[in-house]
């Protein structure tokens, strides 16, 4: 089966790609062949388009089920599964981020709990911990964040996506407000002024 160029293009980039982000670049290609195809495709189509062997493109579907990124379904009268992405770039975008906080950021987070628990044994310790706890709460920031950007519907993500440097400019006013509001507080109360002929 040959590739439309611009397919074809894709596809190998994303497996360049793929490599970069941790994935080997069999698996790169396969799931962005899989993005683009129009139809679901079984394991035969895309070792034929993709020119690879049957295993390694079983061990690839096995690895992206894995992660949760394709669907498998059967069709009418066929006894082969086959396999596409999700249509929704959000859900994919939120199956990647949860897949990867799985596997990165939840051990990484209960490694630095456990080293949190520990009585320091001399300064050194104590300065390596008190690092320890101010990455441990960066993280934990940002996963609540993640938490809530994942319960948010995708178009209010998007839309947030969009605001860009307006959120910037939100928080400087946010600032202001707050330090008026605290030099207002800061004025000692004048005395009423007496009417004449008091």
């Amino acid at each position: 089966m040959q590739l439309p160029d611009l397919v074809q293009r894709f596809v190998l980039h994303f497996g360049e790609m793929g490599s970069r982000w941790g994935i080997n670049r069999t698996v790169g290609q396969i799931y962005a062949l899989l993005f683009v195809s129009e139809r679901p495709l079984n394991a035969d189509d895309i070792a034929a388009a993709l020119d690879f062997s049957r295993s390694n493109v079983s061990m690839g579907l096995k690895e992206l089920g894995a992660w949760n990124l394709v669907r498998m379904q059967h069709l009418p009268g066929d006894r082969r599964d086959y396999f596409s992405a999700p249509d929704d770039v959000w859900a994919i975008f939120r199956t990647l981020a949860e897949e990867r906080r799985k596997r990165e950021i939840d051990p990484t987070l209960s490694m630095l709990r456990d080293a949190l628990l520990e009585q320091p044994g001399n300064d050194a310790e104590r300065h390596a911990q008190e690092r320890m706890r101010q990455m441990h709460d960066l993280i934990e920031l940002a996963v609540q964040w993640f938490d809530d950007i994942q319960r948010m519907p995708s178009e209010d993500v998007r839309q947030l996506m969009l605001l860009g440097g307006a959120v910037q400019k939100l928080l400087a006013f946010k600032g202001r407000v707050r330090r008026a509001a605290t030099r207002q507080r800061a004025i000692p109360a004048q005395p009423a002024l007496k009417a004449v002929g008091d």
